[in-house]
């Protein structure tokens, strides 16, 4: 079935989620988180697709959750849904391969969540980021409350928690909430060029060193240091360790072509 409003795009090993619902502002709709999830699926599955970049479009990455859609659901109707919203963030985010937000314009809410499941943060120099939740009595649902105090710092988190206040792109810059600020013109450029230098890198070795990463910043350091060892040892099991290495002693370092095996 074709997705309506997120689709991913591939080109030169890169893949793009781009989300496509500009009359909703990209609004995330159940519908568009289904197709998130699709996309995420999509996306970790391909081989050709070595890294990702995730884009909103030239205006706006996502103003949020979709609202209008939640202000009709009940108790037990957001019990019965909730995993899939966080899932959708979550497909997102457990992608095991480098993945690149592009945020222009408005990354609110749910949109805010969304960028702080990628790795990175890209944002034009006119972006807005905010969890404003609060403003309307809820909190955030999909990783907010725990991604971002992971990024920014707990005091810091709950400042932007508490107040609902939005973020101009050089304040996130400052607070680490997004990793470099460009002109808007040059957002999704720049992500694409970051994201295309892993398209001949070793994924096995990427995807390692993302796990890594990610399961010892939420465990305590001799635990994170037990999971370095294994993905350590593990890698030694691909051809791309050997091609690395025979590489290295034969031309020197980053001259090592791999076959992702």
């Amino acid at each position: 079935m074709t997705a309506e409003f997120v689709r991913l795009e591939v080109a030169d090993g890169v893949g793009t989620i781009r989300l496509d619902r500009p009359k909703a502002m990209n609004a995330i709709s159940l519908q568009v988180q289904d197709e998130l999830r699709a996309a995420a699926a999509e996306a970790t599955e391909r081989s050709d697709v070595r890294a990702v970049v995730v884009w909103g479009g030239e205006k706006v990455f996502a103003a949020g959750n979709d609202v209008k859609e939640m202000a009709t659901m009940s108790y037990t109707d957001m019990v019965d849904r909730v995993d899939a919203l966080q899932g959708a963030v979550n497909a997102v985010a457990r992608i095991p391969k480098p993945v690149v937000a592009a945020v222009n314009g408005y990354a609110l809410g749910g949109g805010c969540e969304l960028a702080l499941a990628a790795d990175l943060r890209f944002a034009a120099d006119n972006a807005v980021l905010g969890q404003p939740e609060v403003l309307l009595g809820i909190i955030p649902g999909a990783g907010g409350t725990q991604r971002l105090p992971r990024l920014v710092g707990p005091s810091r988190a709950k400042d932007l928690l508490f107040s609902g206040r939005f973020v101009k792109a050089e304040e996130a810059l400052a607070i680490g909430l997004v990793d470099r600020v460009l002109p808007a013109a040059e957002v999704y450029t720049e992500a694409l060029a970051w994201a295309g230098r892993f398209a001949t890198a070793a994924p096995y070795a990427l995807r390692a060193i993302k796990e890594s990463v990610d399961r010892g910043s939420e465990s305590d350091l001799e635990t994170g240091l037990q999971i370095e060892r294994q993905a350590f040892a593990a890698v030694f099991a691909t051809e791309d360790s050997r091609t690395g290495m025979r590489s290295f002693i034969d031309n020197g370092p980053g001259k090592a072509t791999f076959d992702g095996r």
